[in-house]
């Protein structure tokens, strides 16, 4: 008799689950010594010195790994007392309170989600309910105030943040320049959860080398009187093949607070399109994971190889009662693509000359603002396959009104839509992509580059965080991926943005391939520096040169190009 698809039952060396046979009036027996050793239940060692023809005795018929559907025996109307499913692990509550009543003060918990999407708003209000207190959360992003995580951090329930983005959450990036936020680059943050999950106490990353996550020194947490309490630690740092890589630690919980969309009743969870995200690596890093969903069914309603996260992750399972799924920036298709067509806007002059970076074929990752405008000049005959951090591939333009949809969203968390032939997965899967170097191309803006292509685009200190999510530090680490700056020339108090050393926190040392400015564009050295290949017409060398560093020109200077319209 089989159990689950593709699951043999095995012998016993001893001990083991014993399944009854009712026609048999016993355990069944492979017949070897005295008694024979009992057949036990799924997950049992294997009695290696029992012939086969003794298993298949006891056994009887089985149903090859690939079939699914009723065992055979079951088929030709025989023995049903052999269940064919394992009781589900899982426990199922009706109450979201019940289901996280016991998370204690001080506990450490995760909270699943990216921005808005797939985070799991029943359970936050569960926990608001509870007053528990002085808990550390690990979170991808607290984007907004008012909903979601920020919740929490509005009631004072959190001691400890552990996220990679401040987002538009105004007190949350308060907390961080008060000293009482700790923010990791977002691929960094996932490779920790997922590392947490599977057993690996440590690992090795290109990410955030010569930083100040690197160096060590940034405050963690504060006491009221200013002082530094939690301060980051400097990171162990080796060499590989020639390339830098810190020593990061596994992150795991307490707990951990999931968004799914389904559950079967054996536990089972799939999840919707972009609302993946952090969920799947969340759900198998805490010692007791509570799955949130928006509907449960019957075992058997998903396919084996249609199924996200497996049971054996999953501690607790709760319908949601309701599910408001806000959008946090609605963003939605235009007659004609949004494109800025006057030569006399700066904006449009690096649009236009952003979108000649594209080629046949490419992967891209494109960044908020500039970089994604360029996409909307990428022509009709040729194919860009655009990558979101989040968790997808193929990714394509705003969504008409009738087709938004709030578990599809862009890394700026805006509605969009995906392409025939696109895909999702999981915010893990998304960075192993970007740090294994499978992107051709990463376009993102700047506040400040240095002349060897050291760059910074992450916080203003004492003035402006964003924090270290969008995967802009992640983006960058990959020798193999080329990286082009979108950014102004100058700021709006007229300081060049290209400088001899830069002066703002570090985003990615020497990692900048091409930058492309309102006057000019320049291909970076890591070594040598920058040389001017295209200026503006109008422009002159002096006009770029003017209170700027010195840099080569190009015997081949030309002016710059523009994308055709």
């Amino acid at each position: 008799m089989a159990g689950h698809p593709g699951q043999e039952r095995r012998c016993l060396r001893s001990g083991g689950h014993r399944v009854r046979n009712p026609l048999a009036g016993g355990a069944p027996h492979c017949g070897q010594g005295r008694r024979g050793h009992p057949v036990p239940g799924p997950g049992a060692g294997v009695h290696d010195d029992c012939p086969p023809e003794a298993h298949a005795r006891a056994l009887g018929h089985r149903v090859p790994a690939n079939r699914w559907g009723p065992t055979l025996a079951e088929s030709e109307g025989g023995v049903r007392g052999l269940a064919t499913s394992a009781r589900a692990r899982a426990k199922f509550y009706a109450d979201p309170v019940e289901a996280v009543k016991d998370i204690a003060d001080r506990a450490k918990i995760m909270v699943s989600g990216f921005g808005l999407c797939g985070i799991p708003e029943n359970l936050i209000q569960a926990l608001l309910r509870t007053r528990v207190k002085d808990l550390t959360v690990v979170s991808s992003n607290v984007d907004v105030d008012g909903f979601g995580p920020g919740l929490l951090l509005e009631a004072k329930q959190i001691a400890r943040l552990i996220s990679s983005y401040v987002g538009e959450n105004t007190l949350c990036e308060r907390r961080y320049l008060a000293g009482e936020l700790e923010l990791t680059p977002q691929g960094t943050l996932a490779e920790c959860i997922r590392a947490g999950g599977a057993g690996v106490p440590a690992f090795y990353t290109p990410m955030t080398y010569g930083t100040l996550v690197q160096e060590g020194g940034a405050p963690i947490r504060s006491v009221p009187d200013g002082h530094i309490a939690i301060m980051s630690q400097p990171r162990e740092v080796r060499e590989f093949h020639r390339h830098h890589y810190l020593l990061e630690q596994a992150i795991t919980a307490d707990f951990a607070l999931v968004k799914g969309w389904k559950a079967d009743r054996a536990g089972n969870v799939i999840f919707r399109k972009s609302a993946r995200n952090f969920n799947v690596p969340m759900c198998k890093a805490a010692e007791t994971s509570v799955v949130e969903v928006e509907e449960t069914v019957d075992v058997g309603t998903f396919a084996p190889e249609d199924i996200h996260v497996p049971n054996i992750y999953v501690d607790r399972v709760i319908q949601g009662e309701k599910h408001e799924k806000r959008i946090e920036h609605l963003a939605l298709r235009k007659e004609h693509n949004e494109k800025a067509e006057s030569a006399d806007d700066p904006g449009a002059r690096i649009v236009k000359g952003a979108a000649l970076e594209f080629e046949e074929g490419m992967y891209a990752n494109l960044g908020i603002g500039i970089p994604l405008l360029a996409s909307n000049y990428i022509s009709p005959d040729m194919t860009v396959h655009l990558h979101s951090e989040h968790g997808i591939l193929g990714l394509g333009p705003f969504p008409p009104k009738d087709e938004v949809d709030a578990d599809l969203i862009n890394a700026g968390k805006q509605t969009v839509s995906i392409f025939p032939g696109g895909c999702f997965f999981s915010s893990g899967d998304s960075f192993a992509m970007i740090r294994g170097g499978h992107l051709d191309l990463t376009m993102l803006g700047a506040m400040q580059v240095s002349k060897y292509g050291d760059l910074a685009n992450w916080m203003i200190p004492g003035k402006k965080v964003k924090g270290m999510g969008r995967g802009g530090m992640d983006l960058v680490s990959s020798p193999k991926t080329r990286v082009v700056v979108t950014m102004a020339h100058c700021t709006k108090a007229n300081e060049l943005k290209i400088l001899e050393k830069r002066i703002l926190p570090l985003t990615g040392r020497c990692c900048v391939d091409r930058i492309i400015t309102d006057k000019a564009v320049f291909d970076v050295h890591k070594k040598k520096g920058p040389t001017l290949i295209e200026l503006w017409d109008g422009l002159t060398v002096d006009d770029v040169t003017e209170h700027g560093q010195p840099f080569a020109v190009s015997p081949n200077l030309r002016p710059m190009q523009q994308v055709a319209t």
